[in-house]
């Protein structure tokens, strides 16, 4: 027999449905040992019994064992979940989040967990996202950067995280792009310059990256090259000279 067919609780000890206070849900089907059992510690059994059995959900919002508490707030009259809010189980918490509206989200922008708040970002729009964007998780100001309207992604040009500035790079408006193109991360002034054109991408003749100054050689002016055919990289150069080269012959 392995542990998955076996019928232990949350503690570990042996379940028996004779003992059991839903023990008359039996002879119904509502209930079956190693298949819908509220007091079985694997989830899925679990939450198969509140799908079977959704009235009695409000009755385990309290139970000690944190998984009961999570899937019973899956079922459970949608009044009762507020005060799952402040469970001491992340878990608890977002079960019940995800069915509260908008301004118990709102509440949960500061919750201590950041998978929590990471979820909420998910969630939240236009203001009410744009007050996550100074949280001390990276990921959950990635998540902000990701899903503001570009408008509102200058507020991020100078966050402390390369991914968050590169995601801000590759979405915010071109009027911004200069500032980005001056980054202190390779990655992020690599990813300006691939949406910048003209005299803002001749501006990075001297990047100290080679990739950015490929990127010049690659579509800026021909006739502006001049300084690349002697780059210290190989590959710069070639580009270059190959531009100028072009230019000349349809000169």
């Amino acid at each position: 027999m392995t542990d998955i067919d076996e019928a232990l609780d949350w503690q570990g000890q042996p379940l028996s449905c004779e003992s059991c206070v839903h023990r008359s849900l039996l002879a119904e089907g509502l209930c079956q040992l190693r298949r819908a059992c509220v007091h079985d510690r694997y989830a899925r059994r679990i939450d198969r019994f509140f799908y079977w059995n959704r009235t009695l959900a409000d009755s385990y919002l309290t139970h000690p064992y944190f998984e009961v508490r999570a899937i019973a707030a899956k079922f459970a009259d949608v009044f009762h979940l507020p005060p799952l809010l402040d469970d001491a189980d992340e878990t608890v918490r977002f079960s019940a989040l995800i069915r509260l509206p908008r301004k118990y989200q709102l509440k949960m922008r500061n919750d201590p967990d950041r998978e929590v708040r990471i979820r909420v970002a998910y969630r939240l729009e236009g203001s009410d996202l744009l007050e996550m964007r100074a949280d001390p998780d990276y990921y959950v100001r990635l998540v902000v950067a990701r899903r503001l309207p570009p408008e509102s992604l200058h507020l991020l040009l100078h966050d402390a995280d390369r991914e968050v500035r590169l995601t801000v790079a590759h979405r915010i408006g071109e009027e911004w792009l200069n500032i980005l193109a001056s980054d202190r991360d390779a990655d992020v002034r690599l990813e300006a310059a691939r949406r910048q054109n003209g005299a803002a991408l001749l501006a990075l003749l001297d990047d100290t990256d080679w990739r950015v100054r490929y990127e010049v050689a690659s579509r800026g002016e021909a006739e502006r090259l001049v300084p690349l055919i002697e780059d210290k990289d190989e590959l710069v150069r070639e580009m270059a000279r190959s531009r100028l080269k072009g230019e000349e012959l349809t000169s």
